[in-house]
């Protein structure tokens, strides 16, 4: 019995060291979990599988195949991703009803159902990773202090429309790093959307036209135009904003002020004289795939203006007047809604300066001079801009 008594504490410690393994193996396990837990909620954000997932064809979009019915016999992150593209299918669906729907109306609000609908769908899509980097398939290729950002602006409003938001000035300074450094710059577009750019000094320049013509014979363009004597003048402000030290306007506009002879070499008139310039455009595209919109109408009617270049483009009429509201500060109509936010927006400071008195007689003999060239560039394009 005595060994017994002493034998009976010398076992206690066994169970203890079993309960200690069990603990560590049971913390280890909870650990392996969370953290495997915390790997497939990442995968579910990474790209590759969501691309993967989504490789199906249009032609299977309506289909709901194996990979898109079967969601519950997939991995996690194989499931969340066919969930998305389950969504941006019903959303394309939907817009593609609204689309073929016959005498189909836009809602009140200038189209802002539709544009809501394609817009939810585009960017969900290009979060997702999907559409291409395209070359434009049209540009705004002038000119110069015009109103060319004003209208990119706008136009980034509408659902199908993909622009670059700075100038890639690659038709006259970045032409020999190739058009694949050019398509790189673009932004992804998906099927039916329209790639766009802006570079107001192509219009100057003699090499862009062949150049331009060259990446694509059908690619479409866009000149905002001004009356010449406003626009140099507005061209001045400008570099004054940034050299405060040039020489007046008045002394730069003239060769000789007391002949009156005009100096065309200062690229401030240069810039002015459209017809000149549209003779070389000429030469590479038919005027019809050209589309002269009016820098003053931009400002007193930007809704109308926008109508036209909509057309031009062969999208829907979706931005109307009723995106507009007409800042009395500056001068000119503003986004109540820009793209990709809620808020209104207006154009920078730098847009909408108050340009300095110029002498009279200067402005006079300017209007003089352009005068000739105005009446021809009214004549090629058929149209008036109403500058004389």
């Amino acid at each position: 019995m005595a060994v017994s008594a002493a034998a009976a504490p010398a076992a206690e410690p066994l169970p203890r060291s079993i309960f200690k393994k069990f603990l560590v193996m049971l913390c280890s396990l909870l650990m392996s979990l969370y953290v495997f837990y915390c790997l497939a909620d990442r995968c579910q954000t990474l790209p590759g599988p969501i691309i993967a997932a989504g490789a199906a064809s249009e032609e299977d979009e309506g289909g709901g195949g194996e990979l898109l019915g079967g969601s519950a016999e997939l991995p996690p992150w194989q499931a969340a991703a066919a969930r998305r593209k389950r969504l941006l299918q019903r959303l394309k669906q939907r817009r593609r009803r609204q689309e073929a729907a016959p005498g189909a109306e836009l809602p009140a609000g200038g189209g802002g159902g539709r544009a809501g609908t394609a817009g939810t769908a585009g960017t969900l899509a290009l979060l997702l990773g999907e559409g291409s980097k395209r070359l434009p398939q049209a540009i705004i290729i002038g000119v110069k202090k015009g109103g060319t950002r004003a209208l990119l602006e706008f136009l980034r409003v509408h659902p199908d429309v993909r622009a670059v938001g700075a100038e890639p000035h690659f038709f006259d300074r970045n032409y020999e790093r190739g058009l694949a450094w050019y398509r790189d710059l673009m932004p992804r577009t998906l099927e039916g959307q329209i790639t766009m750019e802006k570079t107001p000094s192509y219009f100057v320049t003699k090499e862009a036209p062949a150049r331009i013509s060259s990446m694509c014979k059908g690619t479409k363009l866009i000149v905002v135009v001004r009356d010449p004597v406003t626009r140099a003048i507005s061209d001045y402000t400008q570099t004054l904003s940034k050299k405060p030290d040039i020489p007046t306007f008045e002394s730069l506009t003239f060769k000789n002020r007391t002949t009156g002879l005009i100096d065309t070499s200062w690229s401030a008139i240069q810039i002015g004289i459209y017809a000149k310039h549209l003779e070389n455009w000429l030469l590479h595209f038919p005027l019809g795939q050209i589309l002269f919109v009016s820098g003053e109408r931009l400002i007193s009617d930007p809704a109308g203006e926008l109508g036209r270049v909509q057309d031009f483009l062969g999208l829907k009429r979706i931005i109307t007047d009723k995106h507009f509201y007409f800042n009395k500060t500056k001068g000119f109509p503003c986004l109540k809604k820009a793209e990709g936010s809620s808020k209104p927006h207006c154009l920078g400071k730098t847009k909408g300066r108050t340009h300095p008195d110029i002498d009279q007689e200067v402005v006079q003999r300017l209007r003089d001079f352009y005068r000739p060239f105005n009446m021809k560039f009214y004549q090629m394009t058929g149209q008036d801009f109403g500058w004389d």
